[in-house]
């Protein structure tokens, strides 16, 4: 049996003292573990040496490539220059901070052989985000109707879910819902997560909650309601005309009816009805950049050769 060639994508940014033993552990793995494995290393701008020190460590570890950002760009870019520089048909994403053990990737992988096309870890352990983390998972469960208890952790996933799926900055946290919104399955299994030995954590922070939270409801935005931007923008501004016709036969009956003129009730009838229209016009200019995007987006595809068989990402670059 040939076996497929595994390639774990390792964002780091400035996380020097941690790639030595990264790579040991690795290497420890893919002795025990028969499958062809090999390494890319992005560093994402880092300023403490990471760069340096991993390039030094390409002479130990004949699988392990280096790559790197010429300034910090984010975790989603790092992800997608090395999904960008692999040929390999199965990708493994990790931190590269130790706290996820490189022994439990062999158990998502004989998971993914069971037919899925994702395999995402479920943490198992105590960190000090769990709250934020269990809220945030619960949330993204029931918007996005996913199977699964965790989808911001270590995961192994096949090469065309990255080739499908549009990956904006910071996105990378919404990889699983993403793919499932494109059709593919998804399953998970029970990792450790460890504490971190060296440096910090580089997503701490309250800020980043707040995006977090502003992220998950764009995405939902996205691969939900703007599916069809006419038929949801359409509908809340018929919702607002129809309110304001209603609140000016109120109107007209309070004046001829029973003689009492409320002019607040006109400026009422006014601001519904151009609400409403303003929200028609809004669904129709949106549908057509929709429209206009998959356009483009099939023009790409056509052009690059995406999901073509016997493809190469190396000329997609």
């Amino acid at each position: 049996m040939v076996q497929k060639r595994i390639a774990i994508i390792i964002p780091a940014y400035n996380e020097k003292d941690n790639i030595a033993p990264l790579m040991e552990e690795i290497q420890e793995m893919t002795l025990q573990d028969s499958r062809g494995y090999e390494v890319i290393l992005v560093d994402d701008g880092s300023t403490d040496g990471t760069f340096k020190e991993a390039k030094r460590l390409t002479e130990k570890y004949p699988m392990l490539r280096v790559l790197r950002h010429r300034r910090n760009l984010g975790k989603t870019d790092a992800i997608l220059t090395g999904f960008f520089h692999s040929d390999a048909s199965i990708l493994v994403v990790m931190d590269a901070d130790l706290q996820f053990d490189s022994n439990d990737i062999p158990l998502l992988l004989d998971e993914m052989e069971k037919g899925f096309d994702i395999v995402t870890g479920w943490k198992q352990g105590q960190y000090s985000k769990r709250f934020v983390s269990t809220v945030y998972n619960w949330l993204s469960r029931h918007l996005f109707h996913l199977p699964i208890h965790d989808q911001n952790a270590i995961k192994a996933l096949k090469s065309k879910v990255l080739e499908e799926i549009d990956l904006r900055k910071d996105w990378h946290r919404y990889i699983v819902a993403l793919a499932v919104n494109k059709g593919f399955t998804v399953s998970e299994v029970k990792v450790k997560l460890r504490s971190r030995l060296y440096g910090e954590s580089k997503y701490g922070g309250k800020g980043r909650v707040l995006v977090g939270l502003m992220d998950l409801l764009s995405v939902k935005l996205q691969i939900s309601l703007l599916r069809k931007p006419l038929l949801f923008f359409g509908t809340l501004g018929g919702i607002l005309v129809t309110l304001g016709i209603l609140a000016g036969l109120y109107g007209l009956i309070q004046r001829f009816v029973y003689q009492q003129g409320y002019r607040p009730i006109l400026y009422l009838v006014l601001l519904l009805v151009v609400s409403g229209l303003v929200l028609f016009t809004v669904g129709f200019v949106t549908e057509a950049i929709t429209a206009l995007s998959e356009r483009i987006a099939r023009l790409e595809k056509e052009i690059t050769g995406y999901g073509a068989q016997g493809s190469s990402k190396e000329d997609q670059v």
